[in-house]
């Protein structure tokens, strides 16, 4: 059985492909992969492991060895899925590798934009400390968590975790409804908790329901001074309308690990607002790149090879 890793470079260099190439008779590993260059690579191959690159109807309409797609994350947004089943390809997904990794990164931006860190950080380089009239700066109110309401939208293994880390610190956990099935959830809805939420972390899929879930409406209901988080995807929030509300004070800290698009070699308003004195964090999709979420990724793809292999028996 032959294998084509298209672009391992997203796993870096220092994760062990050695379980997969156990796996296979032949393991092909590309760094990367340009549009051009994905059917000459897969031809003859089995099996395709990707993780960002996009398998469209085209391509695999001209793969007829292909039987199985491995996507070496969540999302399956990168593969036409309706193509692969009218192919007769298998897709099999990665879910939950980063729970750990995903979690301590809300917790660093929770804590760091509590903290007000990057006002503080800015001061210091300004000089601001060397010439304080007394032994420390005071200049930015912080935000003790102990106490303090989290709401989180997504019940799932990873907004769980956050909740147990915050729970650890001593705030008050709240879960929101659905978005989109509030009449159905017990659950109060986002819109309700907006109110009383001293922090906000976003922990829930893009889709229609979510898409801009956090817009000016509803950044005009927070509590004012309330921190918001996003590590889920990019368009959950509308990025603009919350750099809006943080340079008029309404919005207390902003941290985000995504992006609409990625990268975003067009740049993007919240990468030029870095500059700016503001409570702003924004870090590069990197909340699930530990070391052992890596390896999680490459553990849970064998998994799925075996699987899959089992069933064809």
């Amino acid at each position: 059985m032959k294998a084509v890793i298209l672009d391992s470079a997203t796993l870096g260099d220092d994760i062990d492909l050695s379980p997969l190439r156990k796996e296979v008779d032949d393991l092909a590993v590309h760094p990367t992969t340009a549009p051009e260059d994905r059917l000459e690579r897969l031809r003859g191959a089995q099996v395709a492991i990707v993780n960002k690159v996009v398998l469209d109807a085209e391509l695999l309409d001209a793969l007829p060895d292909l039987e199985l797609i491995c996507v070496l994350a969540t999302g399956t947004n990168n593969i036409d899925m309706q193509a692969a089943e009218r192919n007769g390809v298998a897709v099999r997904n990665v879910t939950a590798y980063g729970t750990q990794s995903v979690a301590q990164h809300t917790l660093m931006l929770m804590l760091a934009l509590a903290n007000r860190l990057p006002l503080y950080q800015r001061d210091v380089a300004a000089g601001k400390w060397n010439d304080s009239a007394f032994f420390c700066l005071l200049g930015h109110r912080t935000l003790q968590l102990a106490d303090k309401h989290l709401v989180i939208v997504g019940q799932g293994e990873l907004g769980r975790r956050v909740a147990s880390l915050a729970e650890a610190f001593g705030m008050k956990v709240t879960f929101s409804a659905r978005p989109g099935n509030e009449a159905n959830d017990r659950r109060p809805s986002l819109s309700e908790l907006a109110l009383q939420a001293d922090v906000i972390s976003l922990h829930c899929p893009l889709t229609e329901d979510t898409r801009h879930l956090i817009d000016s409406d509803m950044l005009a209901r927070m509590k004012p001074g309330a921190l918001l988080i996003n590590c889920a995807r990019g368009g959950v929030i509308d990025e603009e309308a919350a750099l809006v509300s943080l340079r008029q004070g309404q919005l207390g800290g902003l941290g985000v690990d995504t992006l609409p698009k990625e990268p975003p070699r067009e740049g993007h308003p919240l990468l030029s607002a870095l500059a700016d004195p503001l409570n702003l964090i924004t870090t590069p999709h990197n909340a699930w790149i530990s070391p052992e979420a890596r390896a999680n990724v490459v553990k849970l793809t064998v998994d799925n090879l075996r699987r899959w292999r089992d069933s064809q028996a």
